[in-house]
């Protein structure tokens, strides 16, 4: 009976934008794995471990057999395939595009901390080997709702590694988290962070909403008695403020993903106004814009 060529150790995450690609696994989990906000990597079987060379080169030589010329796109899986070192990428890369000659792109997540100890150089020599995207979980741009979710970045360290990346002609599609500071954080949260988002120019920028599938008590551990979640017109006055901030030149902006309660699609700062317009009629007008339904956040 066939089977995939590739033992996935599940769960497996990739972005929606990835769901045509070949997903390869170059590390299981995550190397940080300690923000209280995700639940992605949590389970035993995704402690994080480097997978070894041969194993990776066995997942290509069988996929590139299955599926001969048919692979167009690849995601590296699992939650930061880039902290692996530079020469052990290229080699990766130098591989997929031997194996796979219809291959068009290749994208992964990124942790900005994995960037700190590679060069414009280096970069630059993964997108000449054909590392077209990056990933990057933002979050937040503001320090004390970084410090609370233990999210083991700063501001700084966010602009430096997008800066990096830019530099080097490797496009970014950022996610920041809509409610993230909860009531107490969240003028700062959206100010902040459309402010770092002004200052490092992502190609692509969505905006999901905070959500806690397995329960909060881990995520509240970090605000002590303090965090009180956004209700929905909360969550639309953060975005509000969020939008009004930003100054994007070319950004296509999505807030789509089945958690946001509104959906918001266009480019920055072209559709700025329009987009300002339609969360200020939800605001104003409830019913006047289609929402989702709670049940269908979940999805």
């Amino acid at each position: 009976m066939w089977s995939f060529p590739i033992d996935y150790i599940e769960p497996v995450f990739r972005p929606p934008s990835e769901a045509r690609s070949l997903i390869l696994p170059l590390t299981n989990g995550c190397s940080w794995n300690k923000c209280t906000f995700c639940e992605m990597y949590t389970q035993p079987q995704k402690k994080f471990r480097a997978r070894k060379d041969d194993e990776v080169l066995a997942d290509i030589e069988r996929t590139a057999s299955a599926f001969d010329g048919q692979v167009r796109r690849v995601f590296l899986a699992d939650g930061d395939a880039m902290v692996l070192p530079t020469r052990r990428l290229l080699w990766v890369l130098e591989t997929l595009y031997d194996r796979f000659p219809a291959l068009e792109r290749v994208t992964s997540y990124c942790l900005p901390r994995n960037l700190a100890k590679k060069s414009v150089e280096d970069m630059t020599a993964l997108k000449a080997a054909g590392l077209q995207m990056l990933y990057v979980g933002m979050e937040s741009g503001d320090d004390e709702v970084l410090a609370r979710v233990n999210k083991g970045e700063t501001a700084e360290s966010t602009r430096s590694a997008l800066l990096k990346m830019r530099e080097a002609g490797i496009k970014s599609s950022v996610m920041v988290l809509n409610g993230l500071g909860g009531k107490q954080l969240s003028e700062q949260h959206a100010i902040n962070t459309a402010k770092l988002c002004n200052d490092t120019q992502p190609d692509f920028l969505s905006t999901l909403v905070v959500s806690f599938p397995q329960g909060e008590e881990r995520f509240r551990a970090g605000f002590g008695d303090g965090f009180e979640p956004l209700d929905q017109p909360a969550l639309f006055s953060e975005i509000e403020q969020f939008l009004s901030h930003l100054e994007l030149d070319n950004t296509v902006f999505r807030s789509d993903h089945a958690s946001n309660y509104l959906v918001l699609k266009g480019r920055l700062g072209r559709d700025k106004q329009r987009l300002l317009g339609e969360v200020r009629l939800a605001i104003e007008q409830p019913g006047a814009m289609p929402l989702r339904q709670e049940w269908q956040r979940g999805l």
